[in-house]
């Protein structure tokens, strides 16, 4: 019985890993910091480049998840444009919860945009992993 569960587990690692990767950003963006020990770092734009790589990774991951859970049957095309257009309208919700649940945080355009820029370069880069041959193959 451990061993079914454990090739369920490995025949669902795209799911797992997307929806570990969505908890995380969600925590990551809601979550209050201000009372914590951190040193501040000084680096402008820092948080562009967090909140690019966050979503970058989501709709990298959510192509992924997309394949695994249709067993392939899923068009690259519909897979890259629900991963897309997900990662973004989820970008764009987490910036209007920061701005109107939390109290050290606030929601930002220009947040919302480098959201938007790292969910269009993570679907295009798995995009072009499956779209040539020289690569993988979308279908199984």
């Amino acid at each position: 019985m451990r061993i079914n569960r454990l090739l369920v587990l490995k025949n669902r690692r795209y799911t797992i890993a997307f929806f570990g990767w969505m908890i995380f950003v969600t925590y990551m963006s809601l979550a209050s910091f201000s009372d914590t020990d951190v040193a501040d770092i000084d680096i402008p734009n820092l948080d562009k480049v967090v909140h690019f790589s966050f979503y970058f990774g989501a709709a990298f991951l959510a192509v992924l998840f997309f394949r695994e859970v249709t067993n392939g049957a899923m068009p690259l095309r519909k897979a890259f444009l629900l991963a897309l257009f997900g990662a973004i309208g989820y970008g764009i919700v987490i910036e209007v919860l920061q701005y109107a649940l939390t109290a050290n945080r606030h929601g930002d355009i220009f947040d919302a945009l480098a959201n938007s820029v790292g969910a269009i370069m993570g679907s295009l880069l798995i995009k072009s992993i499956f779209s040539t041959e020289r690569w993988l193959k979308w279908r199984n």
